[in-house]
């Protein structure tokens, strides 16, 4: 696997395949071929071929790909062939409705771990989970082994929240705060800001019009 020579673009594709495939494998679909995947997901079949190879030959010519075997290889690139466990700060709305979404993955990347600051929210039970104080952040990290971190809390909140789950071992960062969050190189951090995500969709609506008037000229 050349790791050094993948972009995060092919890396952010192939959940995409997988969740694909997994629909495939319910329906009892052995092979699937570049071509059909292209059609389904509206990538280009090529561009599908060039990222799976960069780890490994994993289709034959005039068959396809074997549907269970492509699953299981993405899913060991992904490492989520493993468990990894995954902590949350933050028990708002939008943490609580993170936190109930466990229910339904599938894959073996669990929120074990819910914290709060505030005295009003811990002790609260969210599904399975029991809102813990900040103050034990740490040793929960060590104990239950968590990698990744979810922050869903204020935007003034997040660099400290961010601070405190590196310098108790976590390894990665979903940051839902509309703010940026700087961390050590070692640390990955992805940004999820509904905010922008909304405001750039407004640009699009009239813009949208224009380009389709200007198609139908």
């Amino acid at each position: 696997m050349k790791s050094d020579k993948i972009s995060e673009a092919v890396v952010r594709r192939l959940p995409v395949y997988l969740r694909y495939l997994n629909e495939l494998h319910k329906r009892e679909v052995a092979t699937v071929s570049s071509q059909e995947l292209g059609q389904k997901l509206d990538l280009n079949p090529a561009q599908i071929r060039k990222d799976l190879a960069y780890f490994g030959d994993f289709g034959r010519k005039g068959i396809g790909y074997d549907v269970m075997y492509l699953i299981d290889k993405i899913r060991h690139i992904l490492k989520i062939d493993q468990q990894i466990n995954v902590a949350l700060v933050g028990a708002g709305n939008l943490g609580q409705a993170l936190s109930n979404y466990n229910a339904y993955l599938k894959d073996n990347m669990k929120i074990v771990a819910v914290f709060d600051s505030s005295p009003a929210k811990v002790g609260r039970q969210i599904n399975t989970l029991t809102v813990q104080p900040m103050e034990e952040l740490r040793a929960t990290v060590r104990n239950l082994y968590i990698r990744i971190g979810i922050i869903t809390v204020p935007d003034f909140e997040a660099q400290r929240v961010a601070d405190d789950m590196i310098e108790s071992g976590i390894e990665a960062i979903l940051n839902f705060a509309p703010t940026i969050i700087k961390a050590p190189p070692h640390i990955r951090i992805h940004a999820t800001d509904f905010t922008t995500d909304l405001l750039s969709l407004a640009y699009y609506l009239e813009n949208g019009k224009e380009e389709s008037e200007d198609n139908d000229k």
